[in-house]
């Protein structure tokens, strides 16, 4: 059976995707769909209506800032840069997130006999 793509992250994911895509180098609002849907193996399809609203949620926390620039098709376009806040609080997201998936990973490999 083929994967199916995820249009749906889990709730508190998003914000963290985000910071992770924008680490890794400055990003205008598309370009980080584009990049989430890149470094998630295209397997996540991230609504531009979910994405808008969780920028300005990070911009208002200092997580990221934002400048105008132009884009590679040469329209104006705003640029999202993490701040050091924003990269604190992806190291502690992430190291939260490895801590959860190998506490689910443990439960849902556990087998009748370790019980």
């Amino acid at each position: 059976m083929p994967e199916k793509r995820l249009t749906e992250v889990l709730p508190g994911t998003l914000d963290m995707l985000i910071l992770k895509a924008v680490s890794l180098n400055p990003l205008h609002g598309y370009g980080v769909l584009q990049r989430i849907h890149q470094i998630s193996g295209e397997a996540l399809n991230i609504p531009q209506g979910s994405l808008y609203p969780a920028l300005y949620r990070l911009e208002h926390q200092d997580l990221i800032t934002a400048e105008w620039g132009v884009s590679d098709n040469n329209r104006k376009a705003k640029y999202y840069t993490l701040t050091p806040a924003g990269r604190q609080r992806l190291r502690e997201e992430t190291a939260g997130w490895y801590r959860l998936s190998k506490a689910i990973a443990a439960a849902l490999n556990t087998t009748r006999e370790e019980v």
